[in-house]
């Protein structure tokens, strides 16, 4: 009676099945592992781009969040959308299929003042060489009429994300207003209530945690969370809804960028506009080196790093500011000068009569419906020369090391939430601590 042989695997073609049997195995291990404890629901995988020559494959791989373990807030579906959104590709890919090779990245981060949106758009349309880069706009809330604006720009690669944890898409939790959250001066002890407050007595308003919280969850998504940004090891500006760019802007803060290192060793960025908002510049043959201004600013990965490194010390300082918090904790925690180098001339502007989240109607901060910014001749071409010295400003007024804080930062929900974004993309810590 006959039988069947059984078919052999001879040595070569074992040795090309090895590693596919050792992945599956291992993959099941994870698998096993990740269901027994409970870390498939922590995770949520990013789906990346797979036309995207430009990114690091490894990064292709990351994990897009952890909500378990951070215990970040239940979101609403709004959230869950426009986190959703956050992973779409730019826009406008058909007519920029490529980015300059040394190109600097812009991030303009922006509420709700549309009329101003607009008037920094429309700047930005005329910046020579805002076609070879890519700009990312993060927006603190979902306004309709703002992302229409930003739906329009056709002069550059153009995307935008959105805070999934903004006070303004959470009205009735936090980080919006909770039920029985305190108010103002409210006393827990006399009228019960939760939350805590700040120096001052104060407690939360979600409006006003809203500037810190974005500017932070901004700055770990754009380094740290994006696809686009992963393998970016230069620099990125950072620009507001309330900033008017000028013409040589692009031009300028490339140099500036470039110069950094040999010029000043203390300068760990570049910035577009003096510290003083409402300087025009010095106008001498000199570079300058001040404190980090606010506006038109500029610094690399490494630096970066350095600042994530001082999330506690940002994330427990009682000011809603994150601009006084950096100037009064953590560059001072460097142990160094800290200085930011700029040209002689402005080449961006603060514009407009209302801060913070005022502006929404309209004409109703910009004097007589129209920017108060006046262009000059030597700012419509680059007007930064390598060969010049560099005057520093050792002696700067302002907010330094021992300053307590304008308060409205007090809330321990607030600080953990904040503690929060600078794990998110960072896994590995989370679990190991």
């Amino acid at each position: 009676m006959g039988y069947h042989r059984k078919p052999r695997i001879n040595d070569a073609g074992f040795r090309r099945m090895l590693p596919m049997v050792l992945f599956v195995l291992c993959f099941v291990s994870v698998l096993i592992y990740l269901v027994r404890t409970d870390r498939v629901s922590q995770v949520v995988l990013w789906s990346s781009h797979e036309n995207d020559e430009s990114v690091d494959g490894s990064y292709k791989n990351v994990l897009w969040n952890v909500t378990k373990n951070l215990n970040l807030p239940n979101q609403t579906e709004l959230s869950v959308y426009l986190e959703k959104n956050n992973r779409m590709p730019p826009r406008n890919l058909d007519l920029f299929p490529k980015l300059a090779k040394n190109h600097i990245k812009i991030v303009l981060y922006v509420h709700n003042r549309p009329q101003y949106l607009q008037v920094v758009v429309d700047s930005l349309s005329k910046v020579e060489g805002i076609g070879e880069t890519l700009l990312i706009v993060s927006h603190d809330g979902y306004f309709h009429e703002m992302n229409e604006i930003i739906e329009r720009i056709r002069f550059c690669q153009v995307k935008q994300i959105f805070s999934p944890y903004s006070p303004h898409i959470f009205p009735n939790s936090f980080p919006g207003v909770s039920p029985g959250d305190c108010q103002a001066k409210d006393n827990p002890l006399e009228k019960p209530c939760k939350g805590n407050a700040d120096q001052y007595g104060n407690h939360r308003s979600p409006k006003i945690v809203s500037l810190k919280h974005h500017w932070w969850w901004m700055m770990n998504t754009v380094w740290d969370g994006l696809e686009e940004t992963w393998d970016h090891s230069g620099h990125i500006l950072f620009i507001e809804e309330d900033h008017f760019i000028f013409p040589n802007a692009y031009r300028n803060i490339q140099m500036l960028a470039s110069l950094k290192q040999k010029k000043c060793a203390d300068c760990y960025a570049a910035n577009l506009a003096p510290s003083d908002v409402n300087s025009r510049g010095e106008g001498w043959e000199m570079l300058i080196a001040e404190k980090i201004g606010n506006v038109g600013y500029a610094f690399n990965r490494t630096v970066w790093k350095k600042i994530h490194e001082r999330a506690r010390e940002f994330c427990f300082f009682d000011d809603y500011n994150w601009d006084i918090t950096m100037w009064a904790t953590v560059y001072p925690s460097w142990g160094t000068p800290v200085y930011t180098l700029r040209g002689p001339w402005r080449s961006a502007a603060h514009f407009g009569k209302c801060g913070l989240h005022q502006g929404q109607g309209k004409e109703s901060c910009i004097d007589n419906g129209g920017i108060n910014v006046g262009l000059e001749m030597v700012d419509s071409a680059p007007n930064i020369n390598p060969r010049w010295q560099v005057h520093v400003y050792k002696r700067q007024e302002g907010y330094k090391a021992g300053f307590k804080g304008w308060g409205g930062w007090g809330d321990e929900r607030d600080r953990q939430l904040c503690l929060d974004f600078a794990q998110m993309y960072h896994v590995s810590d989370t679990y190991s601590s």
